[in-house]
């Protein structure tokens, strides 16, 4: 297995990934707890089943930097689409950048998974706005190592073992690292999706052990995006392919193979 690690540069910035094996091409985009690292995985099965695993980290995540002014993340990520396309799978907050670029670049989006999806323009639930305060509240105090285990409470699931909440704490607390280190007028441009632009067949997965936000996005997608189904899992929390693979990613490669 070939394993290739590259930087691309654009809009003044670098956005690292790195891309194994060959075949037809799967983008992975991760959840914004965490960074490329958590397809781990998903990346020597999906080589092994015949794909060409490109993964990216996001701006402000893992090795790419926050650039230093106002960007576009599906206009960096979309420049790691082949010419041929590529199936996405997108987590939570990646989940929601795989929406924006497959309503952008429709015809070069062969497939879309989205595990526990964010979406632009939802409504928060209490919960969840309860945990944004909260989150708020320990960083503008300081205490990053609060807020890094706020988020590896919250969001990674009951069937993950130690090893897997350590990994998911390293990245986070990384990632805040990152961000705080940023200049405080820089973020992401966000634009509304024209969900009537997806035509790629969507699978759409909910864990049942997650906010119920996720799963009323999930569902409220599936009336949207005229080839979605939506499944929940019954063992799952916000963060499935981590927490446990060997039941998620049979699910996946299945989806991905289907005609």
């Amino acid at each position: 297995m070939d394993w290739h690690i590259r930087l691309l540069t654009s809009a003044a910035m670098t956005l690292a990934h790195d891309v194994t094996g060959d075949g037809p091409a799967v983008l992975l985009l991760h959840s914004t707890v965490c960074d490329r690292r958590m397809w781990d995985p998903q990346v020597p099965v999906l080589a092994a089943a015949g794909f060409r695993v490109i993964r990216c980290d996001l701006p402000g995540y893992g090795e790419s930097a926050v650039p230093p002014e106002p960007y576009d993340e599906a206009a960096l990520v979309a420049d790691l689409l082949p010419e041929n396309g590529a199936a996405v799978v997108g987590a939570s907050g990646g989940g929601k950048v795989a929406l924006e670029l497959a309503t952008r670049r429709p015809e070069r989006v062969t497939a879309l998974a989205l595990l526990c999806t964010a979406m632009a323009g939802h409504e928060p639930s209490d919960a969840l706005r309860e945990f944004g305060d909260r989150e708020d509240a320990l960083l503008e105090a300081g205490d990053v190592a609060g807020a890094t285990d706020l988020n590896v409470d919250l969001w990674v699931g009951p069937e993950a073992d130690q090893a897997t909440r350590a990994k998911v704490r390293e990245m986070q607390h990384h990632a805040f690292e990152v961000q705080l280190a940023a200049p405080a007028d820089t973020g992401p441009i966000r634009a509304e999706p024209d969900y009537a632009r997806i035509t790629a067949p969507t699978l759409l997965f909910s864990g049942a052990h997650d906010l119920p936000d996720f799963r009323d996005i999930a569902a409220h997608l599936a009336t949207l995006l005229p080839r979605a189904r939506h499944t929940e899992l019954d063992w799952a929390g916000h963060l499935p392919n981590l927490e446990r693979p060997d039941l998620l990613n049979p699910l996946l490669i299945g989806f991905l193979t289907s005609d």
